[in-house]
């Protein structure tokens, strides 16, 4: 019996070993041909530094209402440039790379509150609206960033004017379980977290498909600047970062309390979140108005750009909110 015991406990000592070393011991091959942001900048492209951050901007329009642009998950200010010059003919548009993506700068150590953190987004969107002097606006929120809009319309009612949330992240909780996040931190996670965030490089397309109605009507361009990003030197550092940083969101709670103006835009045909979330969410929400554009996945603000335009422009003109 005894000597059972003492294999037991040699074979659990071999295990905890492997466990703790094993990971330390995998090889992580260096990223290739990655590059500083300002390397990889478009000619309308400015870097301005908020909260410590040098943030990818692009800006278009003049006067008001002023539209913030908030991408989704794995996305960029690309995103919006179908709509882009639409929105800039009624008002002015700022469109912005959130922490972790595009080409935002990616710290890897920080002073202060975490930059991928919830709340540092939020304040981050404050931060761009006090540096361009803008004292309410429309904020636009796609996916993970309409999350991000509505905890900012939370966090600062008097500085929103309405929400636009296309196809907006709200049910399906966001962020890993508070109990996966403690193994997470660990040294042992903090060396692998990048490995496992670089499946992006390989998965990317088979999402951006996904995410379309239509895969087939995917331009080449698209694709292209959806793998842009991963040009950007620390990219997969940067992504696992933003990986500890998210938590599970109380949104879904909280929802009587956004009291301003939304329009709920929707794919008729979204296999990401699901149509029927938003349908859902024009529900709860106070003061929501619902369109639903058909044919059009889970960013109808790339594939139906017209459509989407057409509902905004309907929306602001029913909420008093067109071009002053």
């Amino acid at each position: 019996m005894k000597a059972i015991w003492r294999g037991f406990l040699i074979l659990l000592g071999v295990l905890l070993v492997v466990l703790i070393v094993g990971p330390f011991l995998v090889p992580i091959p260096p990223l290739e041909g990655t590059q500083p942001p300002q390397a990889l900048a478009d000619p309308d492209s400015q870097f301005i530094p908020i909260n410590s951050l040098q943030v990818h901007v692009k800006t278009q329009g003049q006067g008001e209402p002023v539209f913030v642009l908030l991408h989704g998950f794995g996305a960029s200010v690309y995103s919006w440039r179908e709509v882009m010059p639409g929105l800039a003919q009624i008002g002015t548009v700022i469109a912005f790379d959130r922490p972790g993506f595009g080409l935002t700068e990616r710290p890897l150590q920080w002073q202060g509150r975490n930059p991928y953190s919830p709340e540092a987004q939020v304040e981050l969107v404050i931060g761009l609206l006090d540096y361009f002097g803008v004292q309410k606006a429309i904020l636009v929120g796609n996916s993970a960033g309409g999350t991000v809009a509505m905890q900012t319309a939370l966090a600062h009612p008097e500085r929103v004017a309405a929400l636009i949330l296309v196809d907006a992240a709200v049910y399906g909780g966001g962020g890993s379980p508070p109990w996966l996040r403690p193994l997470f931190a660990t040294p042992q996670m903090r060396r692998l977290g990048p490995l496992l965030v670089r499946q992006i490089q390989t998965r990317g397309l088979e999402l951006l498909r996904l995410a379309w109605h239509d895969p087939s009507r995917i331009p080449p361009e698209t694709i292209a600047l959806y793998q842009k990003p991963l040009q950007v030197e620390n990219w997969d550092k940067a992504l696992w970062e933003l990986t500890l940083a998210s938590r599970q969101s109380d949104l879904p709670a909280r929802l009587a309390e956004i009291q301003m103006p939304c329009l709920v835009i929707t794919g008729d045909d979204d296999r990401i979140v699901p149509t029927a979330d938003s349908l859902r969410l024009a529900e709860e929400l106070p003061n929501a108005t619902l369109a639903v554009i058909e044919k059009a996945g889970h960013v109808p603000h790339e594939e139906r750009p017209q459509e989407f335009l057409e509902a905004v422009a309907e929306f602001l003109a029913a909420a008093g909110l067109e071009a002053q």
